[in-house]
């Protein structure tokens, strides 16, 4: 039933794209959708640490662990994106004779570090552990102070991934990154196809939201690491309250550049979309791979 279910979706998914509305009020980038890991152009990523978020704790999968650590064709979720970041990212800048991510922070929780740290030894010098905040925002901080002392000065900016968004693609990361250096700070996003109904008590519509003007943001985010330092000093000094990473931007009364980016970017939030993901990677022919291998 699930699997049934989740190839209707992929299709509607791949499909929605196409005939997504591109008018949109603010500026975006266009990109096209990609099975393969060579796209048209790549960006350098030689000055772009990278933070992968994986301290949630994954609740609504009514699973007896996080979502990361379940397994997505045979493979946690969370190696999916290590294996982005740490191999299949630097193979493609290579192959263009561009550098690729110098370093990545992990922010993992203590209790699970023991198990990843062989992981972590394998690729010495490029990956780290960063303990989680009690907010998305700390652990954000955390992992931004790890890139930045791991670096030496050599990053200008961060990338900001969850680990429960393993489809990312190559394509989405070097577009986002270029808009970043072209901007100070850049996320992924997509036109909304809902229709948006606004509501104060819950059980009546206020009003209907113009969709033409909803976007739903998506990771990496990306943001030049000055910048966002400074934003973290203003969102702690003024009790400032923020959703995402480039809303501390928005605080500082700066611009965010959208990067128009893929449907399938899905976050994993619910067991069904497990299956969706499943038949995402089967349809992009992408095979995970045994990092302690």
């Amino acid at each position: 039933m699930y699997k049934v279910f989740a190839a209707i979706l992929v299709l509607q998914i791949t499909l929605g794209q196409s005939f997504a509305p591109l008018s949109q009020s603010i500026k975006t980038s266009s990109l096209k959708a990609t099975s393969d890991e060579t796209p048209g152009s790549i960006e350098d990523l030689g000055n772009v640490g990278f933070v992968l978020l994986a301290g949630g704790t994954g609740s609504r999968m009514k699973a007896n662990m996080p979502k990361q650590f379940l397994e997505l064709k045979g493979m946690p979720v969370l190696h999916h994106s290590l294996d982005l970041f740490l191999n299949r990212l630097p193979a493609v800048c290579g192959e263009a004779g561009l550098k690729g991510p110098p370093v990545v922070a992990l922010v993992l929780d203590p209790k699970y570090q023991p198990e990843y740290q062989p992981i972590v030894d394998k690729y010495e010098g490029r990956l780290a552990f960063a303990n989680p905040g009690v907010e998305r925002q700390g652990s954000v901080e955390n992992g931004v102070k790890k890139v930045a002392e791991m670096a030496g000065g050599e990053c200008t900016y961060v990338a900001i991934h969850d680990s429960a968004r393993p489809l990312v693609t190559v394509e989405e990361i070097s577009n986002v990154v270029r808009d970043a250096k072209e901007t100070g700070a850049a996320v992924l996003g997509v036109p909304c196809k809902a229709t948006i109904k606004e509501s104060e008590d819950g059980s009546t519509v206020l009003r209907t939201i113009p969709r033409s003007r909803l976007w739903e943001v998506h990771t990496p985010q990306v943001i030049e690491i000055e910048k966002l330092q400074e934003g973290f000093k203003k969102v702690e000094e003024e009790g400032l309250e923020v959703t995402d990473d480039v809303s501390i931007i928005e605080a500082m009364g700066e611009p965010v550049k959208l990067t128009l980016g893929e449907y399938t970017n899905l976050k994993i939030t619910t067991p069904e979309d497990m299956d969706v993901a499943t038949a995402i990677l089967n349809e992009r022919n992408i095979e995970p791979v045994d990092l302690l291998a």
